[in-house]
């Protein structure tokens, strides 16, 4: 897998390098925000590169992490894990509103950074693996009345206007919508789209739900189900 890392230290990124190439990982070093931006772009002859995963350090020295994150996500689908001594909650919630696939605090177990860079990987794969499969075939396009939802593309329109949607907003609307009217528990929504059990993640989905109901301009579609977790009404067609 080839892997973008976006560190300013040289010493650490060296070390972390090495790790990474033992594990069969071929590391391009970037080592601030503007290379790092410089790197996801597509070449003079219009290839665009291709990297497994994005682990980026928040304490850059030109611009701020959460600032490159952002840019990043506009760029590419290219899942990022966040890398930072930055451990609070308000931070990981930040990061992960971004766009960021996952948060890794410092100092951080190797063997556990390998593990999240792969599970990642996999959860990409996989939705790469399905849009490149799946053709007019039912149950590509979900219909719930004026809202569309193609999941190969991951598109949503409403009325036939497209809205835009970060990565984990369509996960959650994808969830729910393959199931109106089931209840699905917080923790169910939180293992199947953020693929964890972080404290904090509640506040996470909340915020969520919250831009949904606001971006789709359809305060009724998610209902809270108090104390266990929220469903999707489907709208009338």
């Amino acid at each position: 897998m080839r892997l973008l890392l976006v560190e300013d230290d040289d010493h650490v990124a060296a070390a972390l390098s090495a790790i990474l190439a033992r594990h069969g990982f071929t590391v391009t070093h970037a080592r601030n925000g503007e290379e790092a931006l410089q790197a996801v772009l597509p070449t003079a002859q219009g290839e665009r590169p291709s990297y497994g995963v994005i682990l980026l350090d928040l304490g850059l020295p030109d611009q701020d992490g959460y600032q490159v994150c952002g840019r990043i996500r506009k760029l590419t689908a290219t899942p990022v894990i966040m890398v930072t001594a930055r451990g609070d909650v308000r931070s990981r919630i930040h990061g992960l509103n971004l766009g960021a696939d996952d948060y890794v605090v410092k100092p951080y177990d190797t063997g556990e950074l390998l593990a999240r860079i792969h599970a990642v990987s996999r959860r990409n794969a996989g939705i790469e693996e399905a849009a490149g499969t799946a053709g007019a075939a039912d149950g590509t396009q979900l219909r719930l009345g004026s809202v569309t939802i193609e999941l190969p593309t991951r598109r949503v329109s409403v009325d036939g206007e497209a809205v835009a949607l970060t990565r984990k907003e369509f996960d959650l609307l994808a969830l729910l919508a393959q199931r109106p009217g089931v209840v699905f528990r917080r923790e169910q929504i939180i293992s199947e789209v953020w693929r964890t059990s972080w404290e904090g993640t509640g506040r996470t989905l909340e915020v969520h739900v919250a831009s949904l109901r606001s971006k789709l301009r359809m305060p009724a579609l998610i209902e809270t189900v108090r104390g266990v977790g929220y469903r999707l009404v489907a709208p009338a067609a």
